[in-house]
Formats: C-alpha cells, sequence, structure tokens
C-alpha cells in the first residue's frame, strides 16, 4: 500500500474534498491504512479504498508527486 510523509493540501482540494463531506484527516487516514488500491477508471490516477477510524468505506484518489509526497484529489462514501 502507498506510504507518503506528507499530502499537498491547497485550499481548491481541501474544498474539494469537503465537498464530498470527507475531511482532510480521514483522508490520510485512509491513504495511510489503505486495504485496496488500483487505478482510477475515470482519471486514471492511483486509487485506494479504506475504513476511518469512525467506520466510514472512502475511496481516496491521489496524484503522485514523488516517494514522499502526493496530492490528494477526491473522495467519497461507498457502500
Amino acid at each position: 500500500m502507498p506510504y507518503f510523509d506528507l499530502f499537498l493540501w491547497e485550499e481548491q482540494n481541501a474544498e474539494h474534498v469537503a465537498h464530498h463531506g470527507v475531511t482532510t484527516a480521514e483522508f490520510e487516514y485512509v491513504v495511510l491504512n489503505a486495504k485496496k488500491a488500483g487505478t482510477s477508471r475515470s482519471s486514471g490516477r492511483p486509487i485506494v479504498f479504506g475504513v476511518t477510524e469512525a467506520g466510514r468505506k472512502l475511496a481516496c484518489v491521489y496524484e503522485v508527486i514523488d516517494d514522499l509526497y502526493c496530492y490528494p484529489i477526491t473522495a467519497y462514501e461507498v457502500e
């Protein structure tokens, strides 16, 4: 599973994730504790699936910057 030291949050991507009802902390937790990883069918970017500490099942899409950094793109709750 992916591991990153830093998530590059900007106002735009933080607001986009929040628009889907996901916090930046939830996004980071799911990416760092992912249960399944793959490639997003719509964007071709990496996607991971996991569960937040509160038990919400999320899909998180991001862009790899390098071995340590990722740029969060979007996240949404899945069934």
